[in-house]
Protein backbone atom coordinates (compact mmCIF):
# COMPACT_ATOMS: atom_id res chain seq x y z
CA UNK A 1 0.00 0.00 0.00
CA UNK A 2 1.26 3.54 -0.91
CA UNK A 3 1.62 5.90 2.39
CA UNK A 4 -0.77 8.76 2.76
CA UNK A 5 1.86 10.82 4.57
CA UNK A 6 4.67 11.06 1.65
CA UNK A 7 1.90 13.14 -0.67
CA UNK A 8 -0.76 14.27 1.81
CA UNK A 9 -1.17 17.95 1.93
CA UNK A 10 0.01 20.35 4.99
CA UNK A 11 -2.93 22.59 4.78
CA UNK A 12 -6.72 22.29 4.39
CA UNK A 13 -7.70 24.04 0.79
CA UNK A 14 -10.63 25.44 0.97
CA UNK A 15 -11.45 25.03 -2.58
CA UNK A 16 -10.81 21.56 -3.05
CA UNK A 17 -12.64 21.19 0.36
CA UNK A 18 -15.71 23.20 -0.56
CA UNK A 19 -16.46 21.54 -3.59
CA UNK A 20 -16.61 17.97 -2.19
CA UNK A 21 -18.70 18.80 0.27
CA UNK A 22 -21.30 20.68 -2.47
CA UNK A 23 -21.36 17.81 -3.51
CA UNK A 24 -21.58 15.32 -1.01
CA UNK A 25 -24.55 17.68 0.60
CA UNK A 26 -26.30 18.16 -2.96
CA UNK A 27 -26.20 13.91 -2.73
CA UNK A 28 -27.67 13.78 0.86
CA UNK A 29 -30.67 16.42 0.14
CA UNK A 30 -31.66 15.17 -3.14
CA UNK A 31 -31.54 10.84 -1.26
CA UNK A 32 -32.92 11.92 1.83
CA UNK A 33 -35.82 13.44 -0.48
CA UNK A 34 -36.14 10.76 -2.72
CA UNK A 35 -35.86 7.80 -0.77
CA UNK A 36 -38.86 8.52 1.56
CA UNK A 37 -41.02 10.17 -1.41
CA UNK A 38 -40.60 7.45 -4.04
CA UNK A 39 -41.73 4.81 -1.18
CA UNK A 40 -44.45 7.09 -0.42
CA UNK A 41 -45.58 7.19 -3.65
CA UNK A 42 -45.57 3.42 -4.56
CA UNK A 43 -47.47 3.05 -1.32
CA UNK A 44 -50.50 5.05 -2.59
CA UNK A 45 -50.71 3.44 -5.47
CA UNK A 46 -51.25 -0.22 -3.75
CA UNK A 47 -47.32 -1.20 -4.36
CA UNK A 48 -46.63 -4.20 -1.25
CA UNK A 49 -43.65 -3.06 0.70
CA UNK A 50 -41.58 -6.19 -0.65
CA UNK A 51 -41.80 -4.34 -4.08
CA UNK A 52 -41.13 -0.97 -2.66
CA UNK A 53 -37.87 -2.60 -1.33
CA UNK A 54 -37.17 -4.43 -4.66
CA UNK A 55 -37.60 -1.01 -6.50
CA UNK A 56 -34.94 0.90 -3.64
CA UNK A 57 -33.07 -2.21 -3.85
CA UNK A 58 -32.08 -1.20 -6.95
CA UNK A 59 -29.97 1.14 -5.96
CA UNK A 60 -27.52 -0.56 -4.24
CA UNK A 61 -27.64 -2.53 -7.48
CA UNK A 62 -26.52 0.79 -9.49
CA UNK A 63 -23.68 1.26 -7.32
CA UNK A 64 -22.50 -1.99 -7.18
CA UNK A 65 -22.24 -1.77 -10.79
CA UNK A 66 -20.53 1.69 -10.61
CA UNK A 67 -17.71 1.81 -7.95
CA UNK A 68 -15.43 -0.88 -9.70
CA UNK A 69 -15.90 1.84 -12.62
CA UNK A 70 -15.78 5.01 -10.93
CA UNK A 71 -12.14 5.60 -10.90
CA UNK A 72 -10.96 3.80 -14.57
CA UNK A 73 -13.50 6.40 -15.89
CA UNK A 74 -12.17 9.50 -13.46
CA UNK A 75 -8.13 8.64 -14.87
CA UNK A 76 -9.23 9.21 -18.51
CA UNK A 77 -11.85 11.82 -18.02
CA UNK A 78 -11.08 14.08 -14.81
CA UNK A 79 -12.07 13.51 -11.61
CA UNK A 80 -14.29 17.27 -11.92
CA UNK A 81 -15.73 16.16 -15.10
CA UNK A 82 -16.72 13.00 -14.61
CA UNK A 83 -18.88 14.83 -10.89
CA UNK A 84 -20.24 16.99 -13.68
CA UNK A 85 -21.43 14.66 -15.78
CA UNK A 86 -22.85 12.48 -12.62
CA UNK A 87 -24.98 15.77 -11.90
CA UNK A 88 -26.19 16.05 -15.38
CA UNK A 89 -27.56 12.42 -15.16
CA UNK A 90 -28.76 12.30 -11.55
CA UNK A 91 -30.95 15.56 -12.30
CA UNK A 92 -32.75 14.08 -15.57
CA UNK A 93 -33.45 10.88 -13.79
CA UNK A 94 -34.84 12.97 -10.97
CA UNK A 95 -36.93 14.74 -13.32
CA UNK A 96 -37.65 11.30 -14.92
CA UNK A 97 -39.70 9.98 -12.03
CA UNK A 98 -42.30 11.96 -11.98
CA UNK A 99 -42.86 11.91 -16.37
CA UNK A 100 -42.94 8.40 -15.90
CA UNK A 101 -45.31 6.15 -14.24
CA UNK A 102 -44.07 3.04 -15.34
CA UNK A 103 -43.14 0.74 -11.97
CA UNK A 104 -40.85 -1.22 -14.83
CA UNK A 105 -39.31 2.63 -15.96
CA UNK A 106 -38.77 3.11 -11.95
CA UNK A 107 -36.22 0.83 -12.17
CA UNK A 108 -34.43 1.98 -15.28
CA UNK A 109 -34.02 5.47 -13.41
CA UNK A 110 -33.38 3.89 -10.18
CA UNK A 111 -30.06 2.53 -11.72
CA UNK A 112 -28.83 6.13 -13.98
CA UNK A 113 -29.80 8.06 -10.69
CA UNK A 114 -27.82 5.54 -8.05
CA UNK A 115 -25.06 5.14 -10.70
CA UNK A 116 -24.49 8.66 -10.94
CA UNK A 117 -25.11 9.36 -7.08
CA UNK A 118 -22.24 6.80 -6.54
CA UNK A 119 -19.95 8.05 -8.86
CA UNK A 120 -20.45 11.63 -6.71
CA UNK A 121 -19.99 9.69 -3.34
CA UNK A 122 -17.01 7.82 -4.81
CA UNK A 123 -14.92 11.07 -6.34
CA UNK A 124 -16.25 13.42 -3.59
CA UNK A 125 -14.70 11.40 -1.04
CA UNK A 126 -11.60 10.63 -2.90
CA UNK A 127 -11.53 14.62 -3.16
CA UNK A 128 -12.03 15.33 0.48
CA UNK A 129 -9.38 12.67 1.79
CA UNK A 130 -6.52 13.97 -0.63
CA UNK A 131 -7.36 17.75 0.77
CA UNK A 132 -7.22 16.40 4.18
CA UNK A 133 -3.75 17.20 5.83
CA UNK A 134 -2.99 14.06 8.62
CA UNK A 135 -2.74 16.26 11.51
CA UNK A 136 -6.44 17.20 10.94
CA UNK A 137 -8.35 14.39 8.61
CA UNK A 138 -10.38 13.76 11.75
CA UNK A 139 -12.20 17.22 11.44
CA UNK A 140 -12.09 17.44 7.75
CA UNK A 141 -13.55 14.29 7.49
CA UNK A 142 -16.15 14.80 10.47
CA UNK A 143 -16.91 18.05 8.97
CA UNK A 144 -17.64 16.23 5.60
CA UNK A 145 -19.88 13.42 7.26
CA UNK A 146 -21.38 16.80 9.25
CA UNK A 147 -22.61 18.14 5.58
CA UNK A 148 -23.93 14.83 4.13
CA UNK A 149 -25.68 14.25 7.25
CA UNK A 150 -27.03 17.58 7.21
CA UNK A 151 -28.44 16.93 3.49
CA UNK A 152 -29.80 13.60 4.77
CA UNK A 153 -31.79 15.63 7.62
CA UNK A 154 -32.64 18.37 5.05
CA UNK A 155 -34.49 16.31 2.22
CA UNK A 156 -37.04 14.91 4.90
CA UNK A 157 -37.46 18.03 6.21
CA UNK A 158 -38.18 19.49 2.74
CA UNK A 159 -40.26 16.90 1.96
CA UNK A 160 -42.20 17.03 4.94
CA UNK A 161 -42.87 20.83 3.27
CA UNK A 162 -43.61 20.00 -0.15
CA UNK A 163 -45.32 16.51 -0.05
CA UNK A 164 -45.54 13.87 -2.45
CA UNK A 165 -48.16 15.52 -5.23
CA UNK A 166 -46.86 16.94 -7.71
CA UNK A 167 -43.83 17.96 -9.67
CA UNK A 168 -42.21 20.11 -7.13
CA UNK A 169 -40.50 18.08 -4.52
CA UNK A 170 -38.62 15.90 -8.10
CA UNK A 171 -37.76 19.59 -9.69
CA UNK A 172 -36.32 20.30 -6.28
CA UNK A 173 -34.19 17.49 -6.06
CA UNK A 174 -33.05 18.41 -9.49
CA UNK A 175 -32.02 21.85 -8.80
CA UNK A 176 -30.42 21.13 -5.92
CA UNK A 177 -28.49 18.49 -7.49
CA UNK A 178 -27.56 21.08 -10.35
CA UNK A 179 -26.40 23.76 -7.90
CA UNK A 180 -23.46 21.63 -6.84
CA UNK A 181 -22.10 22.69 -10.18
CA UNK A 182 -21.15 25.91 -9.33
CA UNK A 183 -18.25 24.88 -6.27
CA UNK A 184 -16.89 21.97 -8.80
CA UNK A 185 -16.08 24.58 -11.88
CA UNK A 186 -15.04 27.15 -9.17
CA UNK A 187 -12.44 24.50 -7.84
CA UNK A 188 -11.34 22.99 -11.18
CA UNK A 189 -7.55 24.07 -10.52
CA UNK A 190 -7.98 22.43 -7.40
CA UNK A 191 -9.32 18.68 -8.23
CA UNK A 192 -7.41 15.79 -7.09
CA UNK A 193 -4.76 13.77 -9.99
CA UNK A 194 -5.05 10.13 -10.41
CA UNK A 195 -1.90 9.35 -12.78
CA UNK A 196 -2.31 6.41 -15.03
CA UNK A 197 0.75 4.93 -14.01
CA UNK A 198 0.09 4.62 -10.38
CA UNK A 199 -3.67 3.28 -11.04
CA UNK A 200 -4.25 -0.20 -9.38
CA UNK A 201 -5.64 -3.06 -11.24
CA UNK A 202 -8.99 -4.50 -10.97
CA UNK A 203 -7.67 -7.18 -8.75
CA UNK A 204 -6.32 -4.33 -6.15
CA UNK A 205 -9.87 -2.98 -6.06
CA UNK A 206 -11.39 -6.61 -4.92
CA UNK A 207 -8.33 -6.32 -2.61
CA UNK A 208 -9.97 -3.32 -0.93
CA UNK A 209 -12.73 -4.99 -0.45
CA UNK A 210 -12.13 -7.79 1.65
CA UNK A 211 -8.52 -5.93 3.15
CA UNK A 212 -10.19 -4.68 6.93
CA UNK A 213 -12.93 -6.53 6.91
CA UNK A 214 -14.30 -4.66 10.10
CA UNK A 215 -14.50 -1.83 8.20
CA UNK A 216 -16.33 -2.42 5.59
CA UNK A 217 -18.50 -4.66 7.23
CA UNK A 218 -19.07 -1.74 9.37
CA UNK A 219 -19.81 0.60 6.09
CA UNK A 220 -21.93 -2.31 4.45
CA UNK A 221 -24.65 -2.41 7.78
CA UNK A 222 -24.75 1.24 7.75
CA UNK A 223 -25.43 1.21 4.33
CA UNK A 224 -28.27 -1.20 4.73
CA UNK A 225 -30.18 0.50 8.24
CA UNK A 226 -30.00 3.74 6.24
CA UNK A 227 -30.99 3.20 2.36
CA UNK A 228 -33.67 0.79 4.80
CA UNK A 229 -34.68 2.50 7.27
CA UNK A 230 -35.03 5.76 4.96
CA UNK A 231 -37.17 4.21 2.17
CA UNK A 232 -39.45 2.33 4.79
CA UNK A 233 -39.77 4.40 7.64
CA UNK A 234 -42.59 6.64 6.13
CA UNK A 235 -44.39 3.04 5.65
CA UNK A 236 -43.44 2.17 9.54
CA UNK A 237 -44.52 5.41 10.24
CA UNK A 238 -48.33 5.42 8.92
CA UNK A 239 -48.61 1.37 9.97
CA UNK A 240 -47.91 2.08 13.46
CA UNK A 241 -50.09 5.48 13.35
CA UNK A 242 -47.99 8.39 12.31
CA UNK A 243 -49.19 10.79 9.84
CA UNK A 244 -47.08 11.08 6.75
CA UNK A 245 -45.60 15.15 8.14
CA UNK A 246 -44.67 12.99 11.70
CA UNK A 247 -42.61 10.42 10.00
CA UNK A 248 -40.77 12.31 7.88
CA UNK A 249 -40.04 14.81 11.16
CA UNK A 250 -38.32 11.52 12.66
CA UNK A 251 -36.16 10.76 10.03
CA UNK A 252 -35.45 14.62 10.01
CA UNK A 253 -34.50 13.91 13.69
CA UNK A 254 -32.14 11.01 12.55
CA UNK A 255 -30.38 13.14 10.35
CA UNK A 256 -29.69 16.12 13.01
CA UNK A 257 -28.22 13.24 15.55
CA UNK A 258 -25.56 12.96 12.21
CA UNK A 259 -24.82 16.70 11.85
CA UNK A 260 -24.16 17.17 16.11
CA UNK A 261 -22.24 13.79 16.04
CA UNK A 262 -19.63 13.74 13.01
CA UNK A 263 -17.19 15.72 13.84
CA UNK A 264 -16.91 15.02 17.52
CA UNK A 265 -17.07 11.13 16.33
CA UNK A 266 -14.21 12.14 14.00
CA UNK A 267 -11.90 13.95 16.57
CA UNK A 268 -12.00 11.07 18.67
CA UNK A 269 -11.46 8.26 15.82
CA UNK A 270 -7.81 9.92 15.56
CA UNK A 271 -7.11 9.54 19.48
CA UNK A 272 -8.25 6.01 20.35
CA UNK A 273 -5.84 3.21 19.41
CA UNK A 274 -7.81 0.61 18.05
CA UNK A 275 -11.04 2.23 16.04
CA UNK A 276 -12.70 -1.21 15.78
CA UNK A 277 -13.56 -0.87 19.53
CA UNK A 278 -15.23 2.36 18.67
CA UNK A 279 -17.22 0.41 15.59
CA UNK A 280 -18.26 -2.20 18.26
CA UNK A 281 -19.50 0.49 20.25
CA UNK A 282 -21.91 2.15 18.17
CA UNK A 283 -23.24 -1.18 16.81
CA UNK A 284 -24.04 -1.53 19.72
CA UNK A 285 -25.82 1.08 20.11
CA UNK A 286 -27.79 0.54 17.24
CA UNK A 287 -28.53 -2.52 18.08
CA UNK A 288 -30.12 -1.38 21.46
CA UNK A 289 -32.12 1.23 19.71
CA UNK A 290 -33.67 -1.09 16.93
CA UNK A 291 -34.84 -3.04 19.34
CA UNK A 292 -36.36 -0.08 21.88
CA UNK A 293 -38.71 0.98 18.60
CA UNK A 294 -41.30 -1.60 19.26
CA UNK A 295 -41.52 -0.31 23.05
CA UNK A 296 -41.40 3.27 22.05
CA UNK A 297 -44.23 3.34 19.00
CA UNK A 298 -46.89 4.99 20.62
CA UNK A 299 -44.87 8.25 22.04
CA UNK A 300 -43.60 10.43 19.18
CA UNK A 301 -41.36 12.37 21.32
CA UNK A 302 -39.78 9.56 22.62
CA UNK A 303 -39.40 7.64 19.48
CA UNK A 304 -37.66 11.63 18.35
CA UNK A 305 -35.07 11.80 21.10
CA UNK A 306 -33.92 7.93 20.72
CA UNK A 307 -33.56 7.99 16.78
CA UNK A 308 -31.89 11.60 17.90
CA UNK A 309 -28.56 9.75 19.44
CA UNK A 310 -29.16 6.55 17.65
CA UNK A 311 -28.88 7.84 14.04
CA UNK A 312 -25.94 10.33 14.74
CA UNK A 313 -23.99 7.32 16.41
CA UNK A 314 -24.87 4.81 14.12
CA UNK A 315 -23.53 7.25 11.11
CA UNK A 316 -20.09 7.07 13.03
CA UNK A 317 -19.51 3.42 11.45
CA UNK A 318 -19.67 5.13 8.02
CA UNK A 319 -17.03 8.55 9.23
CA UNK A 320 -14.78 5.93 11.26
CA UNK A 321 -13.99 3.19 8.28
CA UNK A 322 -13.29 6.33 5.76
CA UNK A 323 -11.20 8.42 8.26
CA UNK A 324 -9.18 5.03 8.74
CA UNK A 325 -9.11 4.72 4.52
CA UNK A 326 -7.63 8.09 4.17
CA UNK A 327 -4.50 7.85 6.95
CA UNK A 328 -3.49 4.69 5.16
CA UNK A 329 -3.73 5.68 1.44
CA UNK A 330 -3.19 8.12 -1.33
CA UNK A 331 -3.75 9.06 -5.12
CA UNK A 332 -5.62 6.48 -7.47
CA UNK A 333 -5.18 3.63 -4.36
CA UNK A 334 -6.79 5.55 -2.08
CA UNK A 335 -9.49 6.22 -4.84
CA UNK A 336 -10.18 2.35 -5.39
CA UNK A 337 -10.50 2.19 -1.53
CA UNK A 338 -13.02 4.74 -1.13
CA UNK A 339 -14.33 3.00 -4.27
CA UNK A 340 -14.31 -0.59 -2.49
CA UNK A 341 -15.24 1.23 0.78
CA UNK A 342 -18.72 2.60 -1.76
CA UNK A 343 -19.18 -1.15 -3.02
CA UNK A 344 -19.88 -2.39 0.97
CA UNK A 345 -21.94 0.56 1.44
CA UNK A 346 -23.74 -0.23 -2.01
CA UNK A 347 -24.28 -4.45 -0.91
CA UNK A 348 -25.56 -2.55 2.22
CA UNK A 349 -27.71 -0.78 0.21
CA UNK A 350 -28.92 -3.62 -1.81
CA UNK A 351 -30.06 -5.61 0.92
CA UNK A 352 -31.31 -3.34 3.31
CA UNK A 353 -34.82 -2.13 1.95
CA UNK A 354 -35.53 -6.01 0.64
CA UNK A 355 -34.60 -7.35 4.15
CA UNK A 356 -36.57 -4.95 6.19
CA UNK A 357 -39.60 -4.38 3.64
CA UNK A 358 -40.00 -8.54 3.54
CA UNK A 359 -39.84 -8.25 7.22
CA UNK A 360 -42.35 -5.89 7.68
CA UNK A 361 -44.79 -8.28 5.08
CA UNK A 362 -44.10 -11.21 7.17
CA UNK A 363 -43.89 -9.62 11.04
CA UNK A 364 -46.06 -6.77 10.74
CA UNK A 365 -44.80 -3.14 12.05
CA UNK A 366 -42.81 -4.52 14.39
CA UNK A 367 -40.48 -6.15 11.60
CA UNK A 368 -38.79 -3.04 10.67
CA UNK A 369 -37.37 -2.86 14.30
CA UNK A 370 -36.38 -6.70 13.96
CA UNK A 371 -34.64 -6.93 10.70
CA UNK A 372 -32.69 -3.46 11.72
CA UNK A 373 -31.43 -5.46 14.77
CA UNK A 374 -30.37 -8.82 12.63
CA UNK A 375 -28.44 -6.34 10.77
CA UNK A 376 -26.35 -5.10 13.94
CA UNK A 377 -26.53 -8.19 15.96
CA UNK A 378 -24.46 -10.06 13.17
CA UNK A 379 -21.94 -7.15 12.34
CA UNK A 380 -21.22 -7.62 16.11
CA UNK A 381 -21.02 -11.39 16.17
CA UNK A 382 -18.19 -10.79 12.95
CA UNK A 383 -16.26 -8.42 15.07
CA UNK A 384 -16.40 -10.36 17.86
CA UNK A 385 -14.88 -12.82 16.11
CA UNK A 386 -12.09 -10.97 14.48
CA UNK A 387 -11.13 -9.60 17.76
CA UNK A 388 -10.76 -13.26 19.64
CA UNK A 389 -8.71 -14.36 16.22
CA UNK A 390 -6.46 -11.50 16.56
CA UNK A 391 -5.56 -12.11 20.44
CA UNK A 392 -5.18 -15.81 19.51
CA UNK A 393 -2.44 -14.79 17.00
CA UNK A 394 -0.71 -12.40 19.48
Amino acid sequence: MTSAQSAAPTRIDPWAVGAAIASISAVGIALGLGLPLLSVILERRGVSASMIGANTAFAGIASLIAAPLVTPIARRLGVATTMLLSIVASALAAIGFYVYDDIAAWFGLRLVFHFAVTTLFILSEFWISAAAPPDRRGLVLGLYATFLSLGFAAGPWLFSQVGSIGPLPFYLAAGILAAASLPILAAWRHQPAMSRAEAGSGGAFWRYVVLVPTATAAVLVFGAVESGGFALFPVYGERIGFPEGDSALLLTAIGLGNVLLQIPIGLLSDRVRDRRHLLVAFALIGLAGSLGLPLIAGDWWTMAAVLFVWGGVVAGLYTVGLAHLGSRLTGSDLAAANAAFIFCYAFGMLLGPQVIGSSMDIFGPDGFAWSLGLFFAAYLALTVVRLTAGRKAA
